[in-house]
């Protein structure tokens, strides 16, 4: 059984009630919350967060960037919104996963128990001998202990972390392609819906940044039915 620290924050009663009686029953422990009110008082303590996006008066998103100000405590989104924007937003802020409402309490426990085994211990994306390293191609700078990224003029590139992210995955994986599944693994190991498409938007985001021409990238090019392929002329480590 474990003993596992979930909190879980939502406005509605019954779902969290019903969360609490899943969750207990499969052995975790349980705190609830209908707001953001107080969280960071538990975070301490906190394996895994869910939380919803819609929180009445209290914007779900401000809650999250709240958290992650503090901890890197794993976060699940659950909410009924379908505006992909805020999947988005929500996934650039640090969320590990994603969930829309109405759901099943099999995938909740699903994607719970993927989320914490694969944020455990040495579970980062980047490898630890390598966390002091600068990833040098075509003339870019990619530091991975400060996390920043210089261009071949020697201006830094502001990236937000899910870009940065993305491209260490890349970076890490030159020539090879690379489809969704992937990359999520990669990517701390989030599990999506197959229909997302976040992680495209994301792409194309980061081609803007280091890509001449977007419309015939040279360095992030899609391999048509299979995914991207990483492809510098000059990598060094």
């Amino acid at each position: 059984m474990s003993h596992q620290h979930i909190l879980v924050i939502d406005d509605d009663p019954q779902v969290r009630r019903m969360l609490r009686r899943c969750l207990e029953g499969e052995g975790y422990k349980v705190t609830e919350a209908g707001n953001g009110d107080q969280v960071e008082s538990v975070l301490g303590e906190t394996d895994l967060v869910t939380l919803d996006l819609n929180l009445g008066r209290e914007d779900g998103l401000e809650v999250a960037r709240r958290i992650r100000h503090v901890s890197d405590v794993p976060i699940i989104m659950i909410t009924g919104k379908g505006d992909m924007i805020d999947r988005i937003v929500g996934l650039e802020i640090g969320a590990d996963d994603y969930i829309a409402k109405p759901f099943h309490l099999r995938e909740v426990l699903a994607r719970i128990r993927s989320v914490l085994r694969r944020s455990g211990p040495g579970k980062s994306s980047v490898p630890e001998q390598a966390a002091s390293a600068t990833i040098r191609f075509d003339g870019f700078e990619l530091d991975l202990s400060r996390r920043t990224l210089n261009g071949p003029g020697g201006e830094e590139i502001s990236l937000t972390t899910g870009e940065f992210d993305l491209l260490v995955v890349f970076a890490g994986h030159p020539h090879s392609v690379l489809d969704r599944d992937r990359i999520m693994d990669l990517l701390k190991g989030h599990d999506w819906a197959p229909n997302d498409r976040s992680i495209d938007n994301q792409v194309a985001r980061l081609r803007k940044l280091i890509e001449t021409d977007t419309r015939q990238p040279r360095l992030i090019k899609t391999i048509r039915g299979a995914g991207y392929s990483f492809t510098p002329v000059r990598l060094e480590r």
